[in-house]
């Protein structure tokens, strides 16, 4: 048993760089978008990404 960045790490570096790929790195880079959607889905909303 790990932590959730444990747990689905592989599954959120894939996730990364398919979002760069539709947004682009420097928006990417440049906002917490993907980290936001992240705590929303698999945090319940609290701030663990």
């Amino acid at each position: 048993m790990g932590t959730l960045k444990q747990l689905f790490r592989e599954e959120i570096k894939k996730s990364y760089e398919e979002y760069v790929e539709q947004v682009g790195r420097e928006f990417a880079e440049a906002t917490s978008h993907f980290q936001d959607a992240l705590n929303e889905i698999l945090a319940s909303g609290k701030r663990l990404f």
